[in-house]
């Protein structure tokens, strides 16, 4: 979404107080207004202050009046600092590849002036103003995919960002175009920034770009994580299957997880009325489902934990002036290592293993409804006319090579230090690369989910075809939607790929799991 704020967009305030997850993800995707609030400018003028009086001592101060990282412990002469703030952007905004994504360059610019909203960085008020101003415009810097190592923090980014201040590198304009920065700024009114000491420090050195990934990734998580509860439920059905093991008395009582607890409240919502669930003792007799069956609330509730951990982390860091050095509220200006992402890098990591597993999850519960062997009297593939029809045979391939990347992607990049700056930064988080394939890792999984859902769907109306019973209302729900959004449902072999994207856009807009709490209520 592209375009300069408009002026009745909602508004987001930055003060000295907290901003939220959902801050982000309305100024993030929701091309939502942003202001200073006057308790903020207040708080950086005195900050301020403080820089100044140190920059007109004679002795050295770190990020003041000397260099940076290994090159710190030379003392730089008051006529050249202002040189050293452009000259320090200009050498770390060294970033390659192609350019980010515009929602995570705003949450990155967005999260850095709340940083210098708290006071603690030093800055002046016109620094943090000019970046909202920024934002409102609509103008994005173009932000490349590497040059982050997660410490000292997302160097290379965020100095893409403070480029764009000072009126050079390029941006894009709200048309969507890339231009020059200088030539933005212009048409927008946006005078650029000419940095004073310390002000280039404090514009680069924080955890901004991981952090805003991190929380645009959970929220689409959560969402994920339900809507799998859903698929679950669909494919449970399509396979009469047993619901008994949803039961409450099955999970919080006895194994007190909270999300495999709602992961099976969820379920069991889903599957209400449904006539085809508990035949597994008919015709052909289990005693149990499969685990992708029976199991589907523990490894879902896992991950939903494993999420509700990460945002237990993203809020303390939404929390947090990352800087160094430091203005504290006594004066002192004081060095520290805050800058480091493993924190942050940690659960990106975290959240990519529990994408990863539902997935393989999701997929072992896909390949359950195509196989005549194990389906309990459905169709091979869910074809048509198997053997001149193919069916759904190749959705699923297309499902598993999705679930191998994202099981390749769930190698941890938080291990993988690597030094720099001449030894002096001797280790790193490595958490904007967790960052950047996290997101990869949600992509995919949407995918996963959306062949589920094709194939939960197929099997269930050739069920409600065959008179094997009445659907539960919430997934007759569910495909309804689906058909409704261009997925096909059973009948002669056809282009399958507009269905598969077209359910995977119902899935990702959340259009799907809408439609089903219509029918449920609110899932946990």
């Amino acid at each position: 979404m592209h375009g300069a704020v408009a002026p009745d967009a909602p508004l987001v305030q930055v003060g000295k107080a907290d901003v939220t997850a959902e801050d982000v993800l309305a100024v993030a995707r929701g091309n939502a207004r942003v202001e200073i609030g006057p308790d903020a400018l207040a708080e950086m003028a005195g900050a301020r202050a403080r820089i100044d009086a140190l920059a007109a001592e004679p002795r050295p101060v770190y990020g003041v009046s000397t260099g940076f990282g290994a090159l710190a412990v030379r003392h730089i002469s008051p006529e050249l600092r202002a040189q050293l703030q452009r000259s320090l952007v200009r050498s770390h905004a060294a970033g390659m590849g192609p350019t980010v994504e515009r929602e995570v360059v705003r949450a990155l610019v967005f999260l850095r002036m709340k940083t210098l909203a708290s006071g603690r960085t030093g800055v002046r008020p016109l620094v943090a103003e000019t970046m909202a101003a920024l934002l409102n415009a609509g103008i994005t810097p173009a932000v490349r995919e590497f040059g982050s190592l997660g410490c000292s923090g997302d160097l290379a980014p965020l100095s893409h960002c403070a480029l764009v201040l000072m009126g050079e590198g390029t941006a894009y304009g709200p048309d969507g175009v890339e231009k020059d920065a200088a030539e933005l700024l212009a048409a927008a009114g946006i005078e650029p920034v000419e940095l004073l000491e310390k002000e280039g420090l404090a514009l680069i050195n924080g955890t901004d770009g991981m952090l805003g990934m991190l929380v645009m990734a959970i929220a689409d998580l959560q969402r994920l994580f339900t809507t799998a509860d859903i698929t679950a439920a669909m494919s449970l059905e399509a396979l009469l299957g047993t619901d008994r093991v949803l039961a409450p008395e099955l999970h919080a009582p006895i194994r007190p997880h909270p999300g495999q607890a709602a992961s099976a409240a969820n379920m069991l919502a889903v599957l209400a009325g449904s006539g085809l669930t508990g035949h597994h003792q008919d015709d052909a007799p289990r005693v149990q489902d499969a685990y992708s069956i029976r199991c589907a609330p523990q490894v879902a509730g896992a991950g939903r934990d494993t999420v509700a951990h990460a945002r237990t982390v993203a809020e303390r860091e939404l929390a947090a002036s990352v800087d160094n050095p430091v203005v504290l509220p006594d004066g002192r200006v004081e060095s520290n290592g805050n800058f480091h992402g493993a924190p942050v890098a940690y659960v990106l990591d975290f959240l990519a293993i529990a994408a990863a597993d539902l997935g393989s999850i999701s997929e072992r519960r896909t390949d359950r409804l195509l196989d005549k062997a194990r389906s309990h009297g459905l169709p091979a593939f869910l074809a048509d006319d198997p053997g001149v029809d193919s069916g759904l045979m190749i959705a699923q391939y297309t499902q598993a090579a999705l679930v191998s990347e994202n099981k390749r992607l769930a190698v941890p990049a938080s291990v993988d230090s690597i030094p720099s700056s001449a030894m002096q930064e001797d280790h790193v988080s490595m958490g904007w690369s967790a960052a950047r394939k996290l997101r990869q890792s949600v992509t995919n999984l949407t995918r996963v989910l959306a062949v589920e859902l094709v194939a939960a769907s197929r099997a269930l109306e050739i069920r409600a075809e065959g008179g094997s019973g009445p659907l539960a209302p919430a997934t007759a729900a569910a495909i309804a939607a689906a058909r409704e959004a261009g997925v096909g449902g059973p009948g002669r072999d056809r282009f399958l790929s507009p269905d598969l994207e077209a359910a995977a856009a119902l899935v990702a807009s959340g259009d799907l799991l809408h439609a089903v709490e219509r029918v449920t209520g609110p899932l946990g």
